[in-house]
Order: C-alpha cells, then sequence, then structure tokens
C-alpha cells in the first residue's frame, strides 16, 4: 500500500472514530450500565462498549464492504480485500464505568489477519473523548497529536524510566505481576498504570512515558497504538525479537528496549508468568 492509500484508510479510521468518541462520551455523561462480565467478576462490559463497537463496525461496513472486522464485543468476520479493521470501541472500560478520563475508542486497519504476529498495520487512530486528544499513525506517515507529530524520548537510561504497565483481570496473575514490578520498581524512575493500553501506546509515542511493558494484551488493545509508537520512531516487540502479542508487549525507544527486555524477561520468568 502506498503512503496515499494508507493515509485515506487513516481518514476512514479518524472520522468514525470521533463519532464513535462522541457516542461513547453522550452515553458516559447518561450514567452507565454494566451489562456482563467476561473473564473475572472485574472483567466489565457495558452497554455503551456493545453500542459504540456496533456503530463502528456498521461504519466501516459502509465505506469498507471488503474488508473484514476484528473488535472485542461481536464475532470477528473476514473479507475479501485482505484488510482487517482492529477496533476497541472504549478501551479501559473500568475507568469508564467510573469515570475517570482515561479511556479511549481504537481503531486500526491491518493487512492480513488478526493475530499480530502475522499483520502488517497501515493506519491506526486513538481518541480520548473525554480530553479530545485524537492520536493517529499512517504507515510511512509519522505519528501526531492533533497536528503535533510525535517522537518517543531517546537516551533515556535505565534509572531514569517512568514506565507503564497494566495488570490481568484474573486475581491470581496479579499476584504474580505484583512480583514483577517489585523487581523492576527500584531500577527505574517510577511506574504508572493507566488503565488503557491504548493510550499508554500513545503516551509512550508522545514522551509522557518513557516505556510501557504489559502481558496478557489481546489485539484489539494494541493494534493501534503500536503503529503510533512505531511511526513516533520507537519500537514494539514481544521478547526474543518475537512480534507483540497476548505473551508480552514492550514499547520504549529502540536503545531503552534493548535494556529492558531481558530485565523483564527474566523477572517474568521468576513470577511464573512465561
Amino acid at each position: 500500500m502506498t503512503i496515499a492509500a494508507n493515509n485515506d484508510l487513516l481518514d476512514i479510521a479518524r472520522r468514525i472514530g470521533l463519532e464513535a468518541g462522541a457516542l461513547a462520551a453522550r452515553r458516559r455523561a447518561e450514567g452507565v450500565e454494566v451489562a456482563a462480565t467476561k473473564s473475572s467478576i472485574v472483567d466489565v462490559v457495558t452497554l455503551a462498549d456493545r453500542e459504540v463497537e456496533s456503530y463502528i463496525r456498521s461504519a466501516i461496513s459502509d465505506v469498507r464492504p471488503a474488508d473484514g472486522f476484528l473488535g472485542e464485543e461481536s464475532t470477528g468476520s473476514t473479507g475479501d480485500s485482505g484488510l482487517t479493521w482492529i477496533v476497541d470501541p472504549i478501551d479501559g472500560t473500568v475507568n469508564y464505568l467510573y469515570g475517570i478520563p482515561q479511556y479511549a475508542v481504537s481503531i486500526a486497519v491491518v493487512e492480513g489477519g488478526a493475530d499480530p504476529r502475522e499483520w502488517n498495520t497501515l493506519a491506526g487512530c486513538v481518541v480520548n473523548p473525554a480530553t479530545g486528544e485524537v492520536f493517529t499513525a499512517a504507515q510511512g506517515g509519522g505519528a501526531y497529536l492533533g497536528i503535533q507529530q510525535l517522537q518517543v524520548n531517546s537516551d533515556v537510561s535505565l534509572e531514569q524510566t517512568l514506565l507503564s504497565t497494566g495488570f490481568s483481570y484474573s486475581s491470581e496473575t496479579r499476584v504474580r505481576q505484583a512480583q514483577v514490578l517489585a523487581g523492576i520498581l527500584g531500577r527505574v524512575r517510577d511506574i504508572r498504570r493507566a488503565g488503557s493500553a491504548a493510550l499508554d501506546l500513545c503516551w509512550v509515542a508522545a514522551g509522557r512515558l518513557d516505556a510501557y511493558a504489559e502481558r496478557g494484551l489481546n489485539p484489539w488493545d494494541h493494534a493501534a497504538g503500536a503503529l503510533v509508537v512505531r511511526e513516533a520512531g520507537g519500537r514494539v516487540s514481544g521478547f526474543d525479537g518475537d512480534a507483540e502479542s497476548v505473551r508480552f508487549l514492550l514499547a520504549a525507544d529502540e536503545s531503552l528496549a534493548v535494556e529492558l527486555e531481558p530485565i523483564l524477561r527474566d523477572l517474568y520468568a521468576s513470577a511464573g508468568l512465561i
């Protein structure tokens, strides 16, 4: 795909992301109702999650009917075009439920299917409806917050690193993840846990964080944000040269990622997480 074609896809993602974000914000103002729980009692789905995803899916189908779709809240579909839209209607649902202004609509379009280890991300948009911030990236075209081009922080030492992470919905896994944090906390500047993987990734791209690492992410959690980081000059990967996946994701400047990865791999292994 050409940069122009990627930008055309980004225009679609941005427009629909803004519309979906406005819908999510309206539903938040009206009051949030939990529709169901998934993997555990704390893994909630709101009615707004389902409504926003349905809106996004329909809007994409109107303009790109041959494309595939993978969303958090509905059954995926395979299209005929070779492109698939990867969507998280509300990333940070618990924040959304509590009225914490740190949630996002995340929309990406990839060549290939739904496996991050095999796809090639062409365009992505992450919208925070609570703040009005819009992060965008098209492959080969750079990463932006609005009209401001983004660049990851570089030449950051380990001890000066502001590292963000997230936690599993499984209480047993969270305890093991706490062991990882205990092992890294004294070696970095500090830790942040904001509750939205998509925004954490965009914050790495914007230099608000130096690095972000998490285990257990789904494709829709990181599809758009990972492209934003890469187009801002950063590296996004798994362990040992693998692509990012549910097993692990690390986003940072290349030199910091090279230093952090073996440390985190050893800590995750010691905690029984890999």
